[in-house]
């Protein structure tokens, strides 16, 4: 399919206005979770909550890249899981997470590897963002 420009809405929260909550379709091993995640152009990584791999089924005493994360989610255990995500029309995208042993954090969207995939606008005095795939590189 053809990659466009798609548009969403920003998401009201109850305790800090609306964000930028991407709807999207989590796979791994057969398994799949509707959910949004948060777009964060500060966090530097991907990051899954440890409830979300689960219900992936991801199993984790098998991660084998264990990782250190820093900031608010240092305390926590984390390692890296690789998954399959579909967003909008576009086509799937494989995007590297920190899965972390955190159940309390909404899944963030950050540079390595969601922002190194899609190119994003923010029109956050209109509470919507666009999002295109990035083309690739011959």
């Amino acid at each position: 399919m053809k990659n466009k420009t798609e548009r969403f809405p920003f998401s009201a929260t109850k305790t800090r206005g609306s964000l930028p909550y991407l709807p999207i379709t989590l796979s791994y091993q057969n398994n799949s979770a509707e959910l949004s995640g948060i777009l964060d152009t500060g966090a530097s990584v991907n990051v899954l909550p440890y409830k979300v791999g689960k219900e992936l089924g991801a199993v984790w005493e098998n991660q084998a890249v264990k990782l250190s994360l820093t900031g608010n989610l240092a305390q926590f255990e984390a390692c890296a899981i690789i998954v399959s995500a579909e967003i909008g029309q576009f086509s799937p995208v494989d995007l590297a997470f920190a899965w972390t042993r955190n159940e309390n954090i909404p899944v963030i969207l950050g540079q390595v590897n969601f922002f190194l995939e899609f190119d994003v606008c923010f029109f956050a005095s209109e509470m919507f963002f666009e999002i295109n795939r990035k083309k690739k590189r011959q």
